[in-house]
């Protein structure tokens, strides 16, 4: 049975990633901030265990990681946050926390993990950035910043630590209609309108994000290393699509 931890656990694309883990014969650590929500999430998926952390505090984080009992073979870094409003109405500390959260808290585990992993010489580790992170969206503060660092950072720790054999990739998820932006296509029209933007032609579930963390944890992924994988439906491949010709 192989292994994994996966942070931001407790609902969304976090709980869906450890259903589809655990449907596919892992046993997986269940981390996420929220004590309460992480237990009860864990209840409905098997070979599953929740894990309390805070993933800005490396010493929570180890500990957090202790109880799971053993070095996992997958890492995925999927916990992150969003603080909406004008770019010139952030404040510092607004700016701080995103990237903290989003940016650090993703090294942090890594970096928990990683001697470990590289003594072992085996181990995957998926960082979770955004569409955002490639193309930045406005009115949602640091979050394409600390989701651009999170393909660089990324990039990095593929070729600094590939030799040792292990892999890092990203997925930039798009539109969503899970998680964080679950309340947003609660409306009707924003629905239909960011939907049939798509090409195509739905908005993304969080089993498609579960799909790619499952293809990426794969033997047929082998050779993947450092890999931005866009899920996305095609948005960002569309922009010239979206002009007017006239």
């Amino acid at each position: 049975m192989k292994t994994a931890i996966v942070t931001g656990a407790g609902a969304g694309i976090g709980e869906a990633i450890c259903q589809k883990l655990s449907k596919n014969n892992y046993r997986v650590g269940m981390l996420d901030l929220n004590e309460e929500s992480v237990k009860e999430a864990s209840k409905k998926i098997e070979n599953s265990i929740p894990l309390c952390g805070d993933v800005t505090s490396e010493d929570s984080i180890k500990e957090a990681f202790g109880k799971f009992g053993e070095i996992p073979d997958l890492l995925v870094n999927n916990v992150g946050i969003v603080l909406f409003g004008p770019l010139e109405e952030h404040s510092v500390n607004d700016y701080s926390k995103s990237l903290n959260i989003n940016l650090l808290g993703s090294f942090i585990t890594s970096r928990v993990l990683i001697n470990d992993m590289i003594e072992r010489r085996n181990g995957s580790i998926i960082n979770m950035s955004s569409v955002n992170g490639v193309n930045p969206g406005i009115g949602i503060g640091a979050y394409p910043a600390s989701k651009a660092g999170i393909i660089s950072m990324t990039q990095q720790m593929a070729i600094e630590w590939g030799k040792f054999g292990i892999r890092v990739n990203c997925i930039s998820p798009g539109f969503i209609d899970a998680g964080m932006s679950k309340p947003i296509y609660e409306d009707p029209k924003v629905r239909e309108l960011r939907g049939g933007a798509v090409p195509s032609g739905r908005l993304g579930e969080a089993e498609d994000i579960a799909n790619a963390v499952l293809f990426l944890d794969s033997e047929n992924a082998s050779y993947v290393n450092g890999h931005n994988l866009v899920v996305d439906g095609g948005v960002i491949s569309s922009v010239i699509a979206q002009l007017p010709r006239e």
